[in-house]
């Protein structure tokens, strides 16, 4: 019965507003313009407004723990304290070097050994609980929900998901989390399907919000689904019980059943930071920086070892080279090419994607004949190019620092690590020692197969990259994609959340009526500058190129390009731009910035103006669609362009993208 009157009273708050009101407590955002309201009454409640418009409404907060208790309902306040904070965090391997970290902050402690912290800042808002008791605790659900105040639309990463046997929830659980939006009102959400963060929610007045998470140790991730009238309901997987080992060639772990709580943690800890991003206009959400300000600081104390920069990968281009005396395929020889292209172009790295290791054994010491690795790592080092493995999941979770050492020892610089396809507890918890354990023995990890980003890149800032995303991967096996338009919702959504691991490079481009998916020979949708610009529009540290070394070779005006411009960054300025439509980002390495533009399926000139990231210059090289782009997508110019009024306008075919250089 009181499980029940907990359900009663969450969703009552989401429909009615002012109930049983005792304590209002306020607190604003710096500049004054986003105001939280927290009520602590029957349940704690919070409401948020920007300016005249409403952000969400009275939204409840509890924790229900094992015990029987009730975090959030019928507590009373023991005292608040409010704090001003406004200092700079050294940001590594990030999308700027340094970033500001301004907010004011509320701290309600509760007479029962917990508090809430609130943090206001410009651009949105975060909250999390804390607990102080002398023994571990058993969360059974976090109830996070947002309340919104009409039915407005919504982009949505459903879940990919098929029902079978049993309980669908629970199979939605495993997911790899690449999904694209759909665009739908909140009262036509599917309420049997979950969906991932970050999710977009188009508020009035042309404002947005995205919900996100950050700091996620120890704890599941959190899902979302329709919950009574205007509203989000958080979900989180429950406990695994019963594993086995299976999925895609047995490197998975297989949850077949589950407990009925989502945790059991420490009695005092802090709990992640539940955030909705607020903004303006919809260029402010590709500059975002909430989920990194609000995560744990660094946990690695010398960071020097740590290189990021770009990798000539085999996967997505089926290793498929040609003109050459041996058989190409996952041997030697084939590797020895891409290890001479890369040293050539000044390339960083090469991976060794699945195949080097002996297939369904989930055992990184059983290395196929084919492969010598250590005769590898010493032909790389001679031509100073790195190598990193790629890791099925529970291949290197069974033997975790055995691994790191053995292969640290060897000179390999780091993993890609794939295949997890859950976010509850227990993988959760396999990010961070996998981080931790890599960082011990100086290796970086590529994390795929993966949920979005938490802040664990500055935690861990060896973890250079996230999946979590409708990768160009895609490509290969999907004739029915729209990756265009997907694209063009990536740096108001996804990137929110931070880096991720989308696989840019094709050589082999099409218009939007010719596109095919060929998965031993694929190619991209867009134009060939769509491919450059997205290494200056997409975030992501550790940079793959896709294609084979033998299409770069005829490209190579593309691969200067690709090998001069930078995968970390001192400054980002998102430019302009409209969720779906179009994105223009700047980007600075010490006195040079990249502009990189992309458009959806129509054709665009944008204005750039160089008064935005404050520099006067009258000539700039340019990257742009050639005339002909539209007919065939592989057209495209170098210029060195003259600039008048320090204002630039580019032209962008269907599908098209651009990029400017510009020398400070």
């Amino acid at each position: 019965m009181k499980k029940l009157m907990v359900l009663l009273i969450i969703l009552g708050f989401c429909r009615i507003s002012g109930i049983g009101r005792n304590n209002d407590y306020e607190l604003r955002s710096p500049d004054g313009k986003i105001c939280v309201t927290i009520n602590i009454g029957d349940a704690v409640t919070y409401s948020i407004t920007h300016g005249n418009t409403v952000i969400i409404n009275d939204s409840p907060i509890t924790m229900e723990l094992g015990d029987g208790r009730v975090l959030g309902i019928g507590s009373s306040v023991g005292k608040t304290v409010k704090n001003s904070v406004d200092d700079e965090i050294e940001a590594h391997f990030y999308k700027k070097s340094k970033v500001r970290n301004h907010y004011n902050e509320l701290i309600i402690s509760f007479k029962g050994n917990y508090k809430l912290t609130f943090r206001a800042f410009d651009d949105g808002v975060a909250y999390r609980f804390s607990t102080s008791f002398k023994k571990p605790i058993i969360v059974k659900r976090e109830n996070v929900s947002y309340c919104f105040d009409d039915d407005y639309v919504a982009y949505i990463p459903y879940v990919n998901a098929r029902k079978g046997d049993g309980d669908f929830l629970t199979q939605q659980f495993f997911t790899s989390f690449e999904s694209q939006y759909t665009i739908d009102s909140l009262s036509k959400m599917d309420v049997e399907r979950i969906a991932f963060t970050p999710l977009l929610i188009c508020l009035k007045d042309g404002k947005k919000a995205v919900v996100v998470e950050s700091d996620l140790e120890d704890f599941p991730g959190t899902f979302f689904r329709k919950g009574e009238g205007n509203s989000l309901i958080a979900v989180q997987a429950t406990y695994p019980k019963v594993e086995e080992q299976g999925g895609h060639n047995m490197l998975q772990m297989v949850v077949r059943e589950r407990k009925d709580f989502v945790a059991k943690v420490n009695g005092t800890r802090d709990f992640p930071w539940r955030a909705i991003v607020i903004s303006e206009s919809d260029a402010e959400l590709m500059d975002s920086d909430m989920v990194y300000k609000l995560a744990s600081p660094s946990r690695v104390k010398d960071v020097s070892w740590i290189k990021p920069g770009k990798v000539a990968w085999d996967w997505w281009n089926n290793w498929n080279i040609r003109g050459v005396d041996f058989k190409a395929g996952i041997n030697n020889d084939t590797y020895k090419y891409y290890i001479d292209f890369a040293s050539k172009n000044g390339i960083e790295y090469v991976i060794l994607d699945e195949g080097w290791a002996v297939n369904k054994q989930a055992d990184l010491f059983q290395i196929v004949p084919e492969i010598d690795l250590e005769e590898l790592v010493a032909y790389g080092k001679e031509r100073n190019v790195g190598l990193v493995l790629w890791a099925g999941y529970y291949a290197i979770d069974r033997d975790m620092e055995h691994v790191c050492r053995h292969y640290s020892d060897m000179g390999i610089k780091g993993f890609k690590v794939d295949f997890m396809d859950r976010d509850d507890q227990k993988v959760v918890d396999f990010y961070y020692r996998m981080a931790a354990m890599a960082a011990k023995y100086h290796l970086f990890i590529d994390f795929h197969g993966a949920y979005k980003p938490t802040g664990l890149s500055r935690t861990y800032p060896n973890v250079l990259n996230f999946e979590g995303v409708y990768g160009l991967e895609q490509s290969k096996w999907d004739n029915n994609l729209n990756q265009v338009n997907y694209e063009c919702m990536i740096p108001y959504i996804r990137m929110v959340a931070g880096n991720l691991d989308y696989t840019q490079g094709a050589m082999d481009n099409a218009g939007r009526n010719n596109f095919r998916a060929i998965y031993s020979n694929p190619m991209s949708q867009g134009t060939r500058c769509r491919q450059l610009a997205e290494y200056v529009i997409f975030e992501s540290p550790f940079n793959m190129m896709c294609d084979s070394p033998t299409k770069y070779m005829q490209n190579q005006e593309c691969v200067d390009f690709i090998s001069e411009v930078p995968t970390v960054w001192d400054e980002t300025i998102a430019l302009d731009g409209k969720l779906g439509e179009y994105a223009v980002i700047a980007r600075r390495k010490g006195d040079t910035w990249y502009i990189g533009a992309i458009t959806n399926w129509e054709e665009r000139t944008v204005e750039i103006d160089l008064n935005k990231i404050g520099v006067s210059t009258n000539k700039c090289r340019a990257y742009t669609d050639g005339i002909n782009a539209n007919r065939n997508a592989k057209d495209f110019r170098i210029t060195d362009k003259e600039i008048k009024d320090n204002r630039l306008e580019i032209e962008m075919k269907s599908g098209g993208g651009a990029v400017i250089i510009v020398r400070s």
